[in-house]
């Protein structure tokens, strides 16, 4: 994961000295040694960069000290208990006495506490986002009417979705002295997270998008979940502002902890809507304090974030012509909501999916006029503990219900699915795999000229290596466009 928005701006952050005074380490080597990029991958250093060394689930970042001193890195922040060893793994690069290192007892809280010294040093407007899905296309959209909006270079935004309790702390590095307004994401996937993104942060105004079921394995219930995001208002005072959506069930929970202004979000909530045509695929026309906005994203779950955005600019006075030209100009993002045709058209929706999101998904696919047939290829749910099998097996009646010709389904946890649709009569052609090579085949050989297709699953299912299968067949056109690296959710 890299922090690469303003790489190609580099800017003193801290001298090694400084950083360990901020987070409280102890230094050895060159104290003096300037920092001017903050990453957590060995093979993202350059010269100037600090490279925190971070353990995770699949490696330690300790493992990689003498890569990231070859690559340039000017500093090292490293866990305390593992000094005999990081010492040993630069005492004999020939660039030893160029690196300072800080030793410290959590690398990852250190982390945190750089980037909210950082974000601190910069006065601007700080909007969050965050929410059980939508948050990375809500979070474009507002960036988008802010781009349009403010000076050319005076808006921040985190890349990508780097949103977690690293990935909010890479991109808060990004801040420079021209940014007067930033729109960060906050998500969390484990407990006490967004207390951490906050505290870094420390957001001025605060979009909800919804309180779904994602992470509902983590969290344990939906009332954990909306526990746990509206912790993003444990720094409001009182001069903060939260925006909800207007129909999302805590809605009321949510506004008692917001300590400051409460507005809502919707159809219904948000100021200066007029006419709104729904286009299907082609997105919406939405006529707004007397202008025209074509917003190509499809589907209602777009419409509202389209609505967070416009009610974004309200509150903030912003001039509507530019917030207009702004979320005209927003485009499909990888893996969401984008729509590709050719000799087939698909609609390809895989980069998240839980419960909530994929009801929306095929409710939206079943509303859509087809000529041809339609298909569904409906990828695992993750995430959901307990609730798993119960949540597939819904999903088997809400896919059976909307009709399809076919419904392919992949991965383990589909087999609740199966069986539901099985027992419920489907009379379409049915087929579930775990192999990916079986699903390919199996959907090339099936599809043909004229098919609407869904492809909807969790991100760890991968399903957008199906898109350079059809386009080998023919069904698509190539593409060129590059594929957006994972992220933590």
């Amino acid at each position: 994961m890299e922090n690469n928005l303003g790489a190609s701006t580099q800017a003193r952050l801290f001298s090694t000295e400084e950083l360990a005074g901020i987070v409280g380490g102890t230094c050895r080597g060159n104290l003096e040694a300037i920092i001017s990029s903050v990453v957590v991958d060995s093979r993202a250093v350059r010269p100037g960069s600090l490279f925190v060394a971070l353990a995770g689930e699949r490696t330690d970042g300790h493992r990689y000290l003498r890569e990231a001193v070859m690559a340039g890195a000017s500093a090292l922040l490293v866990d305390i208990d593992q000094k005999d060893a990081v010492l040993n793994a630069v005492r004999d690069q020939a660039r030893a006495s160029d690196v300072g290192i800080v030793f410290v007892d959590s690398p990852l809280a250190a982390l945190q506490e750089a980037a909210r010294e950082h974000r601190m040093r910069h006065s601007m407007l700080r909007i969050g986002v965050t929410g059980s899905s939508g948050k990375t296309t809500t979070k474009e959209c507002i960036g988008a009417v802010l781009s349009t909006s403010y000076p050319e270079g005076a808006v921040a935004m985190s890349p990508g979705n780097l949103n977690s309790d690293i990935g909010l702390a890479l991109a808060l590095f990004d801040i420079r002295p021209t940014h007067e307004v930033g729109v960060f994401e906050m998500g969390i996937n484990r407990r006490g997270e967004m207390d951490e993104l906050a505290r870094m942060y420390e957001p001025q105004i605060v979009v909800i998008t919804n309180i779904g079921t994602a992470h509902l394995g983590i969290f344990g219930s939906r009332d954990g979940i909306a526990h746990e995001k509206s912790r993003i208002f444990s720094h409001f005072d009182g001069t903060q502002h939260a925006f909800i959506w207007e129909d999302d069930e805590y809605r009321n929970f949510l506004s008692s902890k917001a300590r400051g202004h409460v507005s809502f979000f919707g159809l219904r909530s948000t100021e200066g809507l007029g006419a709104i045509e729904n286009l299907g695929m082609r997105g919406w026309n939405i006529e707004w304090k007397g202008q025209h906005i074509d917003f190509v994203l499809p589907g209602k779950h777009n419409f509202l974030n389209a609505c967070a955005a416009l009610s974004v600019a309200n509150v903030l006075n912003l001039d509507p012509p530019a917030v207009a030209h702004g979320l005209s100009g927003v485009k499909a993002l990888f893996g969401r909501s984008e729509i590709r045709e050719g000799a087939i058209i698909v609609m390809q929706d895989y980069y998240n999916a839980n419960p909530d999101s994929v009801a929306s998904a095929i409710e939206f696919f079943r509303e859509i006029p087809s000529q041809g047939r339609k298909i569904m290829v409906l990828g695992s749910m993750r995430e959901l503990g307990e609730e798993s099998v119960r949540a597939h097996r819904e999903l088997g009646t809400i896919a059976g219900r909307a009709a399809p010709s076919a419904i392919f389904l992949f991965g383990d946890e589909m087999i609740a699915a199966e069986e539901q649709l099985k027992t419920e009569g489907f009379s379409g052609t049915l087929l579930r795999t775990s192999d990916f090579a079986e699903l390919s085949a199996a959907l090339r050989t099936f599809i043909h000229t004229g098919d609407l297709v869904l492809i909807k699953g969790s991100r760890a299912m991968e399903l957008e290596r199906l898109i350079p299968e059809l386009e080998s067949a023919g069904f698509l056109p190539q593409s060129a466009r590059e594929k957006e690296g994972p992220h933590a959710s």
